[in-house]
Order: C-alpha cells, then structure tokens, then sequence
C-alpha cells in the first residue's frame, strides 16, 4: 500500500482556479507533492457523487500506489462516477504524444473543466513547453460552456498566437462543437482561427464535423478516455507508443477495444474489482466496440451497453443518434434506452432544432423518425422525440444522460 498522500484541491470557478490547480500540479507529477485529487465548485449532488468516487483526504483510504500523480473522477455521463489512477508518466506520456502528433508545443485554450481529464491534459502540455494556456472563465469550476466567450476568447488568443508564433490549439467536445456553429460567422470565424481542434469526450457525429470541416475548422478526432490519460487514437490512428487490439472479433472484425501503452491508468480508486476486469499493466479494456478499417484505422462503433434490444432486434443506439444528427433540421441530439414490459427496451430521444430549420417544429419529430426507420428498420425509432431548447450537460461538457432518463415519459 503507498504512502504518498492524496489531497483534495477545490477548483474555484474562473481562470483563478486553473492557475492554483496548474501551480501545483508539476510537484504532483514529479512526485515532490502529494498527489491531487482536483474537485470542482459546482452543484452539491455533482460535488458529493465526485468525492465519493476519489476519496481524498482518506486516511482510512490509503492511495493504492506511490507514482499516482492525480485521481481524476470520470465524467458519470452513464452512471456513478470512478476514481481513476493515473500516474505522472501517464500524463507525460499523453502530452508528449500529442504535441509530437501536432507538430510540436502550441498555445492552447482551455475550454474544459481542468477536473476532468481532457482539461488537465492542457494543463500538462503547457507545463511541459512553458507556453501558459489561455483559460475561459467557465472552466475553472463547474460552470457552463458560453459559445460566446469562447469566440471572443479566441480571436483574442489568435492574435497572440500570430505575435509570438506558437500554434493555436483548443480542445472541445462535441456538445461544445454544435453550440459554436449554431453562432453561425462567429462561431465558424473562431474554429477557423485555430490550427487545431481536438474533438473528444463523446462520439462525434460525422455530419457535424464534416461541416465544421468543410467551414475551414481543422478537426482532429480523437479517442481516449480518463482511464488513458486522454484521447490517445487521433482520426483514427494511435498517437505513438499506443496499441489497439480488438478482443474476439466476430465475423466482420467487430469486438471490444483494448488499448496499451504508456498512458493506462492503474485502475480504479478503491474498486480493485473493478480495476482487474478492466486493466492490466500498460493495457485499459474498455466498454467500447468497434474494428480496424482496411486502412487499420480504428471505426468506434458504440459502448457494450449501447446495443439494446427492441423487440428481439439489436438497435444501437449510437447509430440512431448518428442517423437523426444527419438531418439538416437537427443542431443536436440525445438518445437514450429505457426498459420496457412489451418491447425489451425502448428509445427516446431528445432534439435540439437547427437555428435555420426549414422544418416545422411540429413536423420535426415526425422527420427524424421517419429518417430513423428507413435507415434502420421499425426497431431503431424512437418512441419519444421531444424538441428541448438544450441538452442537459455534466460540468464535463458532456450530455448528462442520467437527466434524460428521467425525462422520459411512459409512452
């Protein structure tokens, strides 16, 4: 059992707050501190559900090994979030692998929360080049995303990048992503101001980005997690000193995602179980499936837990959300599975419309259905689609599916 002490550091809201998180996170790193245990200000509930799973400050609780850099909480996007341990050589491995990927250090902005992984991962990466990121003021603790600060953030920030000549880079998810196009020039004006965008944290819908793309964002995917310090697979291609194994493919090359290298976490705090159906020594089992291309670049197809059953027929409700993101009318979209006595499971989702819809919005849960049938049959339709203003999000940025559920009605 290690004896290095793992202490609690209240994120305070604001670029104050990522600045006391960034002084002590190369002690932290190097093993000169204590490892940290980042916790945000935010809503009570949140708070508490984050605490629970890191448990800093425990001394009944000793942390499980000594190189552990940081204990950072999943985002709880599908249930009750975990502690992960990730050591500092994790962290270097990650920052070093990106910028080598990119083409060297950059400016970066901070647009996510620091007390999850992608953020933090900024943090790493300006420590390691001494650039200093350039923080929104919503990231600090758990406060919401502005698509307004972040376009005036960025052209503010572009113009120091062209001063000093560093690479301006920012890294958002794909909630975030839709919120700055629907400002429509502003928004694509922003994007286009960067050389790079990293798009992480959730499944990126293909015509989202193709559009971004094709406005002159520089889009790069990416695919990680907590559990591997970040995203380490960019457009489908593993960052270097990464592996990708797909575990008992079926007959067409889809089975479960296994990636190794550098950046795996130990495991989970205090959930040994856990830890060893999920990690081995430089390797993270993850919940996701998905197959090699015939170019060998990595296709995430959905969770484990994504494919539910409607009538005896497997749906995943990955591609219904891809399908209905595909309608010109949609900005965003949520889809979620609850149980149900007649059909196994069934769909609701949640819809955002498009600021220029040419859509009714009495006509536009009829669309995105209709859309659904006939790209995946009977099964794969909703029985629920509600048009919502916006989409509940976790201080990750991520959509906070747990919410949805509750939403769901009974027909």
């Amino acid at each position: 059992m290690a004896a290095r002490r793992l202490t609690r550091l209240t994120v305070e809201p604001g670029p104050d707050g990522v600045l006391a998180l960034a002084a002590e996170l190369p002690d932290a790193i190097s093993g000169a501190g204590p490892a940290i245990a980042p916790i945000p200000q935010g809503p009570p509930g949140y708070v508490d559900r984050v605490l629970q799973a890191v448990r800093p400050d425990d001394d009944l609780a000793p942390l499980e090994h000594d190189d552990v850099a940081v204990v950072v909480a999943t985002s709880g996007s599908m249930g009750q979030p975990r502690g992960v341990l990730i050591p500092g050589s994790a962290l270097i491995a990650s920052a070093k692998a990106t910028d080598s990927r990119l083409g060297g250090p950059a400016r970066w902005v901070l647009a996510l929360p620091v007390h999850h992984v992608a953020g933090l991962q900024v943090l790493v990466r300006a420590h390691l080049s001494g650039v200093h990121p350039i923080a929104l003021d919503t990231v600090g603790g758990a406060g919401s995303f502005s698509a307004e600060e972040f376009a005036l953030t960025s052209r503010a920030a572009r113009g120091m990048a062209d001063t000093d000549g560093a690479p301006l880079r920012t890294a958002l998810v794909p909630t975030q992503l839709a919120r700055i196009m629907e400002l429509g020039s502003v928004g694509i004006e922003a994007l286009a101001g960067y050389d790079t965008v990293l798009l992480g944290g959730a499944a990126a819908p293909a015509g989202l980005v193709g559009r971004a793309r094709q406005l002159g964002a520089n889009i790069v995917t990416t695919y990680g997690m907590t559990e591997t310090a970040g995203g380490c697979v960019y457009d489908g291609v593993p960052l270097a000193g990464v592996a990708v194994n797909i575990v008992d493919p079926d007959s067409e090359g889809v089975g479960r995602i296994e990636l190794c290298g550098p950046m795996a976490a130990w495991g989970y705090r205090l959930r040994q179980d856990l830890t060893n159906e999920a990690f081995s020594p430089g390797m993270h089992r993850t919940q996701d499936v998905g197959r090699l291309t015939a170019e060998n670049k990595l296709e995430v197809l959905g969770r484990i837990d994504d494919i539910v059953q409607v009538g005896g027929i497997n749906v995943s409700v990955a591609a219904v959300e891809a399908v209905m993101q595909s309608h010109p009318s949609v900005a965003e979209v949520a889809v979620v599975s609850v149980p149900d006595s007649d059909w196994g499971s069934r769909l609701a989702a949640f819809v955002v419309a498009s600021p220029n819809s040419e859509v009714s919005i009495d006509a536009l849960p009829g669309a995105v259905a209709d859309l659904t049938i006939n790209a995946l049959g009977t099964e794969a339709r909703p029985r629920q689609v509600d048009i919502v203003s916006s989409l509940p999000t976790l201080p990750s940025g991520k959509v906070d599916r747990q919410e949805l559920r509750k939403l769901v009605s009974g027909h």
